[in-house]
This record gives structure tokens, C-alpha cells and sequence, in this order.
């Protein structure tokens, strides 16, 4: 075992906030099976109990196996073009993916990039001219780094380290719906999902074939991108004769709402347009595709499938929404500005209103992570690991998430313990106390509850008559993270 262990270190460290630490992924014990190989990562279930003991004795042994363990290991994904040329960025430019292969998993990961959008000639061209990296691959690097859950560590991914990792750039500026070539009218291809199917047929031949699990993930413009097409990749799989891999989907802060703006402006760019105008703007532009039974739901106003609450009774695979329930995107097309000058009452009932409504669209969502933060996007910052939803991680949900759907696969209770619809009541923004940290736009200072709330023009005196306690015991509840 000795001489085995020695051939891959193994460093686990326990701990709430463990520091960013570049230690080789732990070790994978594999048992042969003729020709072909499969990894059974290490399970540490039965000593949760023993931990800080155990993980002294392994992190002594790991130490005094170092010497032995010093070849340089690759963590990067590595870029890769589609095979198939006709599909392509809206600039013409070849589409394609970063791939990092994890030998002997059956797991696999495939991350869309997010990054807006643009729904005319106009600001498609002022898009081009200030971004273009999400128009274009003419300057993409060769490799690149994981973080979060695309992160190869298990002190940062402790589920998902050893999936076989996709990330697929966004160039196709049309929230992965697109299906059209370029026309000398629109001026640029639009072909997100398209996209996303040729890149499904390169990797069968890279592994994908053998698959037990792809999880379909994104963020942002790809959290939306998840919700239009977990399914049509599901049908791709069953109809090329894969029928043996589950296709789940994972949305962050892609839920968005087409609520009523604070006030309604003209419709000349992304952030200013309300977002249902843009997106019925966007999808006659796009020539962008929805699932087909929420397209037979809305048939006229298909653009209503690009909004989550209305998407997400059609969707058969199983999704997992993670949104903050002050999302800043969200904030920005609705017209709040939260720089400068404290906002107004009328602003602050309508961020509080906000909350309201995105807690009523995802009460009927099985599974969901949604902390009262002040943010925009989570699942592949450093940080997602330390966001807590009543005393549950992400990554912890996620993976209750993954042992739910294995064990009803099975036919077994669902664990006991163990969360997966998990959403904050606290109204206000950042009243959670796990929130990534807030600083000040101007002098970069990191700002804490009450001083962010007071930037924000909150009323400690009335804010405490309405949830009908002593303004002292409000603040100290505040002070505290309560």
C-alpha cells in the first residue's frame, strides 16, 4: 500500500476556510477489469466521526511519502477547436472547448461561460469593438485554470475534483440559444446551442461514450444556457445511443425575472432595455431555439422560455438552480444603482420586493441554493465552498443533491440529513453572515452588515418597528450575523 500511495500524495486538511493550497488530488485506488480501468476516490464517511485524528495520521504519512511524489502534475484544461469548422464564434472564428481528462472517471463536467449578450447590429458591433474575446477565439489562450467546481483540488472541489473537466467559451453572444449562420443582415453567426451539441460529439470520442454521469453547468448567460438545453443534450445522448448516461443540469445566477423595471428607460443597449424587451428582441436576431414543450406552452412568446420560473416545468432532467436572491444582474436591468449616493426608500422596497418575488418563483423548486446575498454568480469562484444556506455549504447540497438522485435511481429513502432545497428567510441583503465580502466601489474598504446596510440608506429605527423589535436588538442581531 505503501509503495502504491507513494506514487500519488495525498494532503487533506480539514477546516471551514482551509487556505488555497496546490496539493496533488488524492490518491485513486483502481481495480482492473480486463482492458479498462475505473477510479474509486477515497470515502472518508465512516471516520466523520474520528476526522481531526484521521486526517493527522494521513496528512503524517503524505508528508513522510513527499520525496517520493515530486513530478511536476498538469492541473490545466487545454483548448481544443471543433472538429466540425461550419460551426463557429459570431465573428466566423472556429468555436471550441478546454478539456481536462480525468483517466478512469465516469464523471464529466461541462461548463458554459456566461458574459450578456447583445440582440441587434448596433450593439452587437459595440460589443465586437469592447469584447470581442466573447465574439471571437482569435485570441483565446492555449490553456486554462479551473476554479471553483471546475477546480482539480479537493480542498476547493471536495465532490467534483476528479470529473473530467469542459469549459466551453462563450462567443456566441445569444445566451446559448442560437442556431444561424451568418447572414449578410445580422452580420454575425449566432450558434450557442449549436455549440454545445458539436461539442458533445467530439468528446464521445474522447471518453465521453463511457460515461455514467455529465453534469451540465453554467453560470450567468450559461446558468440560462443550462435551463435551454440540459435537455435537448439529454436527447442528443439517447438518440446517438448513449442511453446510459444521466444528464443533470446545474443553473447559477441564471434565474432571471422579467419583472417591471424601477423605472423604465429606452431600449438602446443590454443594461438599459428591460429584459423582457431584449430577449424578444434577441430571440427574432438569435434565430435562438427553446425546449419544445415550453415552446408549445408559449407559442408566439417563445421568449418567455429564457425566463427560469417559466422554463423549469418543462425541463425533465433533473436541475439544480443556485441564485442569490439579490442578484446584481438583475439589479442592473431593473435600473437600481447601488453606487454613489445611498438609495432611496423607494429603491430599498423594491431590493426587498426582489427577494420576495425570486423566493415565490423557486418555493416549487426541489432542488436550490439560494443565499440572501448581494452578488452575481458562485460556482466557480474560490470562494463557493464557504456560502452557507442554514448551516449547509454548496458543495455539501450538491452533493446531497447527487446521493438523492443515485439513491432514488435505486429505489431507497432519500438520505436523512442532508439538504438540497435550501433558501434563506432573512429579507435583506447580505443578512446572511456567510456572504461574500462587500467593499466599497470608491475606496476598496471591505464594508461589514451595518456599515453596507447604512450605504444602502437603511432605517435601523424603522426596519426594527417593522419586524417588531428593539432597534438595539436588531443591530446587535446584525453585528453578530444572526
Amino acid at each position: 500500500i505503501l509503495l502504491e500511495l507513494c506514487t500519488d500524495l495525498v494532503l487533506f486538511r480539514g477546516g471551514r476556510n482551509p487556505q488555497p493550497r496546490r496539493a496533488p488530488p488524492p490518491p485513486t485506488y483502481r481495480a482492473d477489469r480486463g482492458d479498462t480501468t475505473e477510479s474509486f476516490p477515497l470515502d472518508f464517511t465512516a471516520v466523520e466521526e474520528n476526522m481531526n485524528d484521521f486526517m493527522t495520521q494521513v496528512k503524517n504519512l503524505a508528508q513522510s511519502l513527499y520525496p517520493c511524489s515530486a513530478q511536476k502534475l498538469d492541473y490545466d484544461m487545454r483548448l481544443n477547436f471543433l472538429e466540425n469548422t461550419s460551426v463557429t464564434c459570431n465573428d466566423g472564428s472556429p468555436a471550441g472547448y478546454y478539456l481536462k481528462e480525468s483517466r478512469g472517471s465516469r464523471r464529466w463536467l461541462i461548463f458554459l461561460e456566461g458574459g450578456w449578450y447583445c440582440f441587434n447590429k448596433e450593439n452587437c458591433d459595440s460589443r465586437y469593438e469592447t469584447m470581442r474575446r466573447l465574439m471571437s477565439s482569435s485570441k483565446w489562450p492555449q490553456t486554462k485554470t479551473g476554479t471553483g467546481i471546475l477546480s482539480p483540488l479537493p480542498e476547493e472541489n471536495p465532490h467534483w475534483w476528479n470529473a473530467n473537466m469542459v469549459f466551453i467559451p462563450y462567443c456566441s453572444s445569444d445566451v446559448w440559444s442560437g442556431v444561424t449562420a451568418k447572414t449578410e443582415q445580422s452580420g454575425y453567426a449566432f450558434m450557442g446551442s449549436l455549440i454545445i451539441q458539436e461539442v458533445l460529439k467530439d468528446l464521445l470520442n474522447k471518453g465521453l461514450d463511457n460515461a455514467k454521469v455529465l453534469l451540465l453547468a453554467g453560470s450567468s448567460a450559461g446558468g440560462t444556457g443550462v435551463l435551454l438545453n440540459v435537455d435537448r443534450v439529454a436527447e442528443l445522448l439517447e438518440g446517438l445511443g448513449h442511453t446510459g448516461i444521466q444528464v443533470r443540469g446545474l443553473s447559477d445566477s441564471g434565474w432571471f425575472l422579467d419583472n417591471k423595471q424601477y423605472h423604465c428607460t429606452d431600449c438602446v443597449d443590454t443594461v438599459s432595455c428591460a429584459p423582457t424587451e431584449t430577449i424578444k428582441r434577441g430571440i427574432k436576431y438569435w434565430g435562438g431555439v427553446v425546449p419544445e414543450k415550453c415552446k408549445q406552452a408559449h407559442e408566439g412568446e417563445e421568449w418567455n422560455c429564457f425566463f427560469g420560473y417559466r422554463v423549469f416545468p418543462s425541463i425533465k432532467s433533473p436541475v439544480f438552480v443556485v441564485q442569490w436572491l439579490f442578484d446584481e444582474a438583475q439589479l442592473t436591468v431593473d435600473n437600481i444603482q447601488l453606487t454613489g449616493q445611498p438609495v432611496q426608500e423607494g429603491q430599498w422596497r423594491y431590493i426587498q420586493n426582489l427577494g420576495i418575488e425570486l423566493r415565490n418563483t423557486l418555493k416549487d423548486v426541489p432542488a436550490m441554493f439560494a443565499p440572501a446575498c448581494l452578488s452575481h454568480e458562485v460556482i466557480t469562484r474560490n470562494y463557493w465552498i464557504d456560502v452557507q444556506v442554514k448551516g449547509t455549504s454548496l458543495p455539501r447540497a450538491l452533493h446531497c443533491w447527487d446521493r438523492s438522485l443515485h439513491d432514488n435511481r435505486n429505489n431507497k429513502a432519500p438520505p436523512k440529513g442532508c439538504p438540497v432545497h435550501l433558501i434563506d428567510s432573512c429579507p435583506w441583503p447580505h443578512c446572511n453572515p456567510t456572504c461574500p465580502t462587500i467593499r466599497d466601489q470608491f475606496t476598496g474598504q471591505e464594508m461589514n452588515v451595518i456599515q453596507f446596510l447604512m450605504h444602502m440608506g437603511f432605517d435601523v429605527q424603522k426596519m426594527a418597528q417593522q419586524q417588531g423589535m428593539d432597534p438595539s436588538k436588531l443591530l446587535g442581531m446584525l453585528s453578530s450575523g444572526s
